[in-house]
């Protein structure tokens, strides 16, 4: 049977009050009319049938049974996926009603739905389905393209990633910066990541060419190694790696990843301004920099979040009134940022009666 895009033979447990209709030498007449859906059957029983009956050899059974699987009653749907159904008819009826919150939320509950459905389900729009699988540590410890998946959705906000973070044991804590940043140094934690994957320890001394070239050089050393790493391990590098794997991981579409790399233990406020001056990183990682107080403080970080247009317009907006006069001025005739930044710089130095 189908599921999920890969074939392969599962076990259905029917009844036997069911089973006599699924049975191969069952009379198609029988099977045919088993597969229209009217029969005594408690709720989950009948969907079981009708989704082995929809991968019968005969052509007429499998439309027919089909058509009732994707026609359940609201009543029959329902008591079948809070139920101990079958992973591959969860499956199933999670692609069948990717676009219907509810039935995408009794799934993502169901303890009966595997990892990979999950997996599917995490990459859907649905804000619902997001909250309920990123609450669920168990799966998101055991499955990474869980935290892969939810990582890649829009919807996943600032609270989710966080969340996230915590149940991978990754929290921001005083407790583990002090830890980090006096295990390793940053070579050290680089170099570390990168022979656990099987990459070569970067040779950390120049033996030839000047300096600028073997920082290029290791600079490509460790994006090619990036490009090989799965999300679990992408995460560890962000985390304590050095700068250049930061610079590389903090742009990744995976905002886990992103995210990790700007709450290293070992990030400096120098780099965090080159994150705020960046349009390469997600609008959900300068949302997360505009609301650190602590990075905040810096004058230099309050200009580059204003002055980045792909800062979300509340969290540039309220550093307008900090900037210095010369800045407004920047912010007025500035191209790059958006019409609303440029008219409250300039509204700013009409009330200070500076033109």
């Amino acid at each position: 049977m189908a599921s999920g895009g890969e074939k392969k033979k599962i076990r259905l447990a029917l009844s036997p009050a069911a089973e006599k209709y699924a049975r191969r030498d069952a009379p198609a007449k029988v099977k045919l009319m088993a597969a229209r859906g009217a029969l005594p059957l408690e709720p989950l029983d009948l969907a079981t049938l009708l989704f082995a009956l929809a991968h019968d050899p005969d052509t007429q059974v499998q439309e027919t049974a089909q058509a009732s699987l994707n026609n359940l009653p609201e009543q029959i749907l329902s008591a079948t996926l809070a139920g101990p159904a079958h992973p591959a008819l969860l499956d199933h009826l999670a692609r069948l009603h990717r676009e219907d919150q509810g039935c995408c939320e009794a799934i993502a509950l169901n303890p009966a739905t595997s990892d990979l459905t999950i997996v599917f389900l995490a990459s859907l729009p649905i804000r619902g389905v997001v909250e309920i699988i990123s609450n669920n540590q168990e799966r998101l410890q055991r499955e990474s393209r869980i935290v892969e998946a939810l990582g890649e959705n829009p919807l996943t906000g600032r609270a989710v990633l966080e969340r996230i973070l915590v149940f991978l044991g990754l929290g921001d804590s005083a407790e583990e910066k002090n830890s980090a940043s006096s295990e390793l140094t940053e070579e050290e934690a680089t170099q570390a990541v990168l022979a656990a994957i099987g990459e070569q320890s970067l040779e950390m001394t120049v033996l030839l060419g000047s300096e600028e070239e073997h920082v290029e050089e290791e600079s490509d050393n460790i994006f090619a190694a990036i490009q090989k790493m799965t999300v679990m391990q992408k995460i560890k590098l962000a985390r304590v790696g050095g700068k250049e794997a930061r610079s590389l991981l903090i742009k990744d579409r995976n905002k886990v990843i992103a995210l990790c790399a700007l709450q290293s233990p070992k990030i400096t406020d120098t780099e965090v301004i080159g994150m705020a001056q960046s349009r390469s990183v997600s609008d959900e990682i300068l949302r997360v920099i505009a609301a650190n107080k602590d990075w905040t403080r810096n004058y230099q970080i309050k200009l580059a979040l204003t002055s980045n247009p792909k800062t979300p317009l509340p969290q540039a907006v309220k550093f307008l009134n900090y900037l210095q006069d010369k800045d407004l001025r920047t912010l007025t005739k500035s191209k790059d940022v958006s019409s609303a930044i440029s008219s409250h710089a300039r509204r700013i130095l009409d009330k200070k009666g500076i033109t």
